[in-house]
């Protein structure tokens, strides 16, 4: 259920620099959503359809990229895949581990009319 908030900010983000750009259409947002976020692609799509509905951004795609999560180990100094959140790294066995990706959430960028 927290796509609607997240989806309702994406949408008033949009409105906000469509408007501080002097645009008449929104015609695309581009995300970029982490596997860790626990955002579903299609209930954002969903809620947009819905909340956009008599605004200049009625028509935009949403394009969604994204970013798997990714663990560093301190102990070996190395960069791996977070496969199905074993929290082991492959290299050394060490769970010395950090997330550096995957938590991502954010608008990358827009296109205007």
């Amino acid at each position: 259920m927290h796509e609607l908030a997240i989806t309702q900010n994406v949408l008033d983000i949009a409105l906000e620099q469509a408007e501080k750009h002097d645009a008449s259409k929104v015609t695309r947002i581009n995300l970029v959503v982490g596997e860790m976020s626990g955002v579903v692609d299609e209930c954002v799509q969903f809620y947009f359809e819905f909340l956009s509905k008599d605004t200049i951004a009625s028509d935009a795609t949403l394009s969604f990229e994204r970013i798997p999560i990714t663990a560093h180990c301190y102990d070996c100094d190395t960069t791996f895949p977070l496969a199905e959140f074993n929290w082991v790294c492959p290299n050394c066995q060490g769970s010395n581990i950090e997330v550096v990706a995957g938590r991502e959430l954010y608008i990358d960028s827009m296109e205007m009319e």
